[in-house]
């Protein structure tokens, strides 16, 4: 798998996720300390989240990081 599909399914995974848990971008973004804009970004594969923010997303969104990771 290439580093850019990896990165959009990421994206759509915390976009997935995020949206299951009915939070919005903004509220994500405040709970993992980031700009809005920043969330935006991962969720489009447009930036790449630092593995600390990797983890911070997880626990933001209360699941273990490997759910992020899980690609169908």
């Amino acid at each position: 798998m290439n580093h850019k599909i990896l990165y959009e399914n990421l994206g759509k995974n915390i976009k997935k996720i995020r949206n299951e848990k009915g939070l919005t971008q903004e509220q994500l973004s405040e709970k993992v300390g980031v700009g809005l804009e920043f969330i935006g970004k991962i969720e489009i594969a447009k930036k790449k989240p630092s593995i600390d923010t990797f983890f911070k997303i997880a626990i933001a969104l209360e699941v273990e990081p490997y759910e992020l990771l899980k690609f169908d």
